[in-house]
């Protein structure tokens, strides 16, 4: 039975039908094929009548840190990110950062979205941080993207989870860079903040076999 939000999402934004047939996510690993016995803007429910094994989520947990970004920009890196499998987010405050409002009822509604679409077993979750440092603070494993390093993050292939610190539109200060942490290049060229994150978060995967 589904209700709540998601029956909502059903019977009104996509107009399920009894007698439609729906895939659901288990929590246990399988794909379930429902078929429609009665749906409303409270309640769905149906009959299960095919199951196949489905296990979307990588191995290798990436956090993607990002630096806090004007709202579509955000919402961008947080849903694309979702779709390609990150494994949370910390929002923070850099030093050059533009956007500055904490919206984590939104964030976590557009990672919740994202996952649904592309079938993930988890949502990612959305945390805040005030400032670089203080999110450096609470990852394991930080890297941060620089453009300038002399590594490239295809090759850095351990530890497994990490945690990928993504700069704001005008880049990262000296103050930050003099930090200590451990960097990683994605190339040559300049990249948006949304498109370094994307790029980094799938070549961290992919490095990782994910």
């Amino acid at each position: 039975m589904i209700e709540g939000a998601d029956a909502r999402h059903l019977a009104r934004s996509l107009r399920a039908r009894p007698g439609e047939e729906i895939e659901v996510i288990d929590p246990d690993g399988f794909m379930l094929t429902v078929r429609l016995d009665e749906v409303s803007a409270s309640r769905v429910e149906g009959v299960v009548v095919a199951e196949r094994a489905h296990q979307p989520e990588p191995a290798a947990r990436i956090t993607i840190a990002i630096a806090n970004l004007p709202g579509p920009a955000l919402e961008l890196v947080l849903s694309r990110c979702t779709e390609a499998g990150a494994y949370a987010f910390v929002v923070f405050q850099a030093d050059r950062s533009v956007g500055r409002a904490e919206k984590l009822e939104r964030w976590s509604t557009i990672c919740r979205e994202a996952a649904m679409l592309a079938g993930r077993l988890r949502v990612p979750e959305v945390l805040a941080a005030s400032s670089v440092e203080v999110a450096i603070g609470a990852e394991d494993y930080p890297v941060m993207l620089s453009r300038d390093s002399p590594q490239k993050l295809a090759d850095l292939t351990s530890p497994r989870d990490l945690a990928l610190f993504v700069g704001p539109e005008g880049g990262w200060t000296g103050r930050e860079l003099d930090l200590g942490m451990t960097t990683a290049s994605l190339g040559p060229r300049n990249l948006r903040a949304e498109t370094a994150a994307l790029v980094g978060l799938a070549v961290a995967l992919a490095a990782r076999g994910g």
